[in-house]
């Protein structure tokens, strides 16, 4: 079937449903695409808060300038600009929406502190601000009459003449695929954190988008910035939030030490992602760990704080590790969580492929450089799904329909019944998906050197040969899961590839890139953006962008 839109989304979390209700606010045909329920987006699982400067002795400046030093120099300061400056128009509308923000006892909105942040500038709806925000726009996405294809999966982009036309799916209730015709597509599909194990993304979290656009020729940038976080649940890898830090939480080792004091004696705790998630690893390395763990306590901030505002990672801790963080400190490790890098954009979501836009954390724009701050990724979904909104239904109104489209879907069946027929040689999508996260986070974690880079792209190479192999065991159509884990699993591949070769080729430290054969920050060299660029078969090309500086020039980064 072919089904025509003007702008077409694909991922209905915070981003996509944000792009899709501004699109549709100015008067286009948008419809959403996504492979799960749209209030099960991973954008749910935000739990801190998000980030604005409206505090008095706040300023969009002081956020920008955060912001910027935290990326480790490495993000676009007109982007940042953009960002810092526009967002808080966008917190006052999600309140206006029915977002029911935390208030202090005055009746204001209250704030909390944040990792690299000099103020505390993070609005917060208890410890699940991801899901306040999800579903509340979840509601106004209903109310403006955006088609939603919920359950539907992704399986190409459909170019003509260079630019973007649309997208084919499966719906996975029949099994038929659907050629999506559109004027222009927004890549909203989220992260790729199941590239690695563990992850403290969803299993559904598996590079889709990206690497949809990388195969239909969209560059990706600064895919080596791999942010772990330093507090994942013992065991589970389930995120215990920043905001617990935020609240006044202590990290401690074995010996009861708040460690931080030696790693960032003026931020403590609340020094930047990449900086504490080094000092635990050192902590652990060194044998100061418990168990491959550091101690998240929270002891001394009383049963009433952890109960009101943390009261989501209290029920986790005990759900999973018997732990009541009320009497007792919670085991917690660094854990792979986000990626700074994803397909380029300009601040208006837009590729270099004309019709083709990205937005949230499939994109780079570049907002946060080589270490994303905690709460700026809510931000970013938001201030940059709204500009791809507007800037795609203004850039559709200059394009003509399309009626082509019947043979690049029937070209798409056949790759899709093929890969149904293939017979099983003894490899499955579930121990090649193993293997890869493991040899990721191994090999491409908090610490990398060149030795253990170049093992794991030859361990990606293998296993991108061992992939053509890969049977779908399920045959039938309506809801075949093994057809998409597959699928998911080719995109995962792309993801890693790409990560690997951006690690390889930045030979510096900085940020969440941490070379042990390159320890220091090299701004003579590499003040730059890596760039891939897809080679069906062969390795990507590389290419470089300038780092935009527009009034912060870099300087030592410490905490």
């Amino acid at each position: 079937m072919i089904l025509d839109h003007d702008v077409v989304v694909l991922g209905a979390g915070l981003a996509g449903m944000r792009a899709g209700l501004e699109a549709a606010r100015n008067g286009v045909n948008v419809a959403i695409v996504s492979k799960v329920h749209p209030v099960r987006s991973h954008s749910g699982a935000a739990q801190g808060g998000i980030n604005a400067a409206l505090g008095a002795g706040d300023s969009w400046e002081i956020h920008a300038f955060d912001t910027i030093k935290g990326s480790d120099y490495l993000a676009d300061q007109d982007a940042v600009e953009v960002m810092t400056s526009e967002a808080p128009q966008d917190i006052i509308e999600l309140e206006h929406m029915g977002v029911i923000f935390y208030r202090n006892d005055e009746g204001k909105l209250g704030t909390r502190a944040f990792g690299g942040a000099s103020k505390a500038r993070t609005y917060f709806v208890g410890d699940i601000t991801g899901q306040a925000l999800l579903y509340t726009l979840y509601d106004q996405t209903l109310k403006s009459g955006v088609k939603v294809y919920e359950e539907w999966f992704a399986t190409a982009l459909y170019m003509v003449d260079g630019a973007c036309r649309g997208v084919v799916c499966i719906d996975m209730m029949t099994g038929e695929l659907n050629l999506l015709r559109a004027k222009a597509v927004i890549i909203a599909s989220g992260g790729m954190g199941r590239v690695y194990e563990p992850s403290t993304n969803a299993l559904i979290c598996t590079g889709d988008g990206i690497a949809l656009a990388y195969r239909a020729g969209a560059p990706l940038m600064d895919m080596e910035m791999v942010q772990y976080h330093p507090t994942t649940l013992k065991g589970s890898g389930f995120l215990m939030t920043e905001a617990a830090r935020g609240e006044g939480a202590y990290l401690l080792n074995r010996d009861g030490e708040r460690f931080m004091q030696r790693y960032a004696p003026k931020m403590m705790e609340l020094a930047s992602r990449d900086v504490v998630s080094r000092a635990e690893t050192i902590e652990i390395a060194e044998g100061r760990g418990i168990d491959g763990n550091v101690l998240l306590d929270l002891r001394h901030l009383g049963r009433d704080v952890i109960m009101s505002k943390l009261p989501q990672i209290h029920e986790i801790a005990l759900d999973f590790l018997g732990i009541d963080m009320v009497t007792d400190p919670v085991p917690v490790r660094p854990g792979m969580h986000y990626i700074m890098g994803g397909v380029r954009t300009d601040t208006d979501g837009a590729t270099p492929i004309p019709g083709l836009y990205a937005a949230g954390e499939c994109a780079c724009v570049s907002v946060h450089g080589g270490n994303r701050l905690g709460a700026n990724s809510l931000l970013d979904t938001l201030v940059f799904g709204r500009r791809s909104g507007l800037a795609s239904s203004a850039y559709v109104k200059t394009v003509a329909a399309i009626a082509s489209g019947e043979e690049f879907l029937a070209a798409e069946q056949r790759r899709i019944a093929a890969l149904m027929t293939r017979p099983y040689a003894g490899e499955t999508h579930a121990r090649l998906r193993l293997e890869l996260g493991m040899l990721m986070d191994a090999k491409v974690g908090v610490y990398r050197d060149e030795a253990g880079l170049q093992e794991a792209l030859a361990g990606v190479e293998q296993l991108k040969r061992r992939y053509q192999s890969v049977a779908v065991g399920d045959k039938s159509r309506v809801y075949n899961q093994a057809l998409t884990f597959v699928l998911e699993l080719g995109y995962m591949l792309d993801c890693a590839e790409a990560t690997v070769h951006g690690a390889i080729t930045r030979k510096e430290s900085r940020g969440a890139q941490s070379r042990t054969d390159y320890p220091q920050r090299n701004d003579a060299d590499w003040l730059k953006h890596v760039v891939l660029r897809y080679q069906d078969g062969q390795p990507p090309s590389i290419d470089y962008l300038p780092v935009t500086i527009t009034k912060w020039p870099p300087q030592e980064r410490t905490y």
